[in-house]
C-alpha cells in the first residue's frame, strides 16, 4: 500500500499531458458509487436520475450544497474527474481512498472545452456542466498533499478545472464502464 502525494514539480510537468486529453468521446476509466462518507464501490454501471441523482448515494441525504428550500442542489449530482489527474494522485491499492468522483474519464474538462451549461452524454443519460467550481476540498489536501491542492487552485489553473467538473442530471439513463462521454452541446 502506498500513499500518492505528488510534488508540485511532478504536477506541473504533467499539465501538457492533462491538457492533451480528448476534447470529446472520452473513455470512462472508473464508475464509483458512494453510498456514504468514505465509502467507494467501483461498479460496471451507474443509474443516473434527475430526481434522485445516483440512487443510493449520499447526495440525497448529505449534500454539501443545498437549495434555499433545503433540498439537495442538483448542480452537484455527478462529479467527473479527468483520468489523467486521477493517475497523478491515486491508483488502486493506495492507502488514500479514491477521490470520490462518480465518473473518472479521459476527457479534457477545462472551461474552454466544456463551458458552463455544456451537455454531456453519459450512456443514455444527459449531464449538464454546472457553474459550481470544484476547487478541491480539505479532504483532497489531506489525501493527496498540499501541493495537489495548491496546484488545482494556482493562478491560471481554475479555468483548467483540474479537479474536474460538477454536473446536474438532465435526462435519466444508465452509464456503463465501457461507454464514452460525448459532448452533445458546448455552453448554453
Amino acid at each position: 500500500m502506498t500513499n500518492r502525494q505528488p510534488s508540485m514539480a511532478t504536477l506541473m510537468a504533467a499539465l501538457p499531458e492533462i491538457r492533451n486529453a480528448p476534447s470529446d468521446h472520452g473513455p470512462i476509466r472508473y464508475l464509483c458509487h458512494r453510498p456514504d462518507f468514505g465509502q467507494r464501490d467501483f461498479v460496471s454501471e451507474l443509474t443516473l436520475t434527475v430526481e434522485q441523482g445516483i440512487p443510493g448515494e449520499r447526495w440525497m441525504r448529505h449534500p454539501w450544497m443545498r437549495l434555499p428550500d433545503g433540498s439537495p442542489d442538483p448542480a452537484i449530482q455527478v462529479s467527473i474527474l479527468p483520468a489523467r489527474v486521477c493517475d497523478l494522485v491515486w491508483q488502486p491499492g493506495d492507502v488514500s481512498p479514491h477521490p470520490g468522483d462518480s465518473i473518472v474519464a479521459d476527457l479534457e474538462t477545462s472551461l474552454d472545452n466544456l463551458p458552463t451549461g455544456s451537455l454531456i452524454g453519459a450512456g443514455d443519460a444527459v449531464l449538464q456542466v454546472s457553474a459550481v467550481f470544484n476547487d478541491a476540498c480539505v479532504k483532497w489536501r489531506k489525501r493527496y498533499g498540499e501541493d495537489a491542492l495548491r496546484w488545482v487552485r494556482a493562478e491560471g489553473h481554475p479555468h483548467l478545472r483540474l479537479r474536474g467538473i460538477l454536473c446536474a442530471i438532465t435526462q435519466d439513463g444508465v452509464v456503463r464502464a465501457d461507454d464514452r462521454l460525448r459532448v452533445l452541446r458546448r455552453g448554453y
